[in-house]
């Protein structure tokens, strides 16, 4: 191995501990309801997009997922997330009052440098919800991000969200990916 070849590895493992750290601190925002420090991790332009999942032969895999515009279940950008952030102190999110008991766990990190700089990771994830005495719900999906510098930090300017079922059971989806 020659000396580039090495530090090019050593750069890859610290840009990817530098992001795993970025998820941790990530989840535990969530976690502990800080969501407008949650909402500080996203860029002014970001696309926040859960599209729906679809049962479908094998011939037609490639149309698992609905494109944008198809009735997804997120299509969000920066303004909608604050919206729905601010609606958790409004007293009129009934759904989130009392808020619910979350858990984020991230693994699985891969992290891809673009061309330009940016980043594109995929992670995946499980979240636990409780939520009064008798709601539990569990998802479990991947998250693909596409990142850049703004100010010296990570933010995220696209993130696209993909739970591992296709019926969602949750008497509401309230929770943030």
């Amino acid at each position: 191995m020659t000396g580039q070849q090495s530090d090019q590895q050593s750069s890859q493992r610290e840009l990817w501990f530098e992001l795993m750290q970025f998820y941790i601190s990530e989840s535990w925002l969530l976690d502990d309801r800080k969501f407008d420090e949650w909402l500080d991790l996203f860029t002014d332009d970001v696309f926040y997009f859960m599209p729906r999942r679809l049962n479908v032969g094998r011939q037609d895999i490639s149309q698992e997922l609905s494109p944008v515009g198809d009735l997804a279940i997120f299509e969000d950008d920066k303004t909608y997330l604050s919206m729905r952030v601010a609606r958790l102190d409004t007293g009129m999110a009934w759904a989130e009052d009392p808020p619910s008991r979350t858990r984020h766990i991230i693994g699985n990190l891969v992290v891809e440098q673009l061309p330009d700089g940016d980043i594109r990771s995929k992670t995946a994830f499980i979240l636990y919800r409780s939520h009064h005495e008798t709601d539990e719900n569990l998802f479990s999906g991947s998250r693909e991000d596409h990142l850049r510098k703004e100010d010296g930090r990570w933010k995220i300017y696209k993130r696209v969200i993909v739970l591992d079922s296709n019926v969602i059971l949750a008497k509401n989806l309230s929770v943030f990916f």
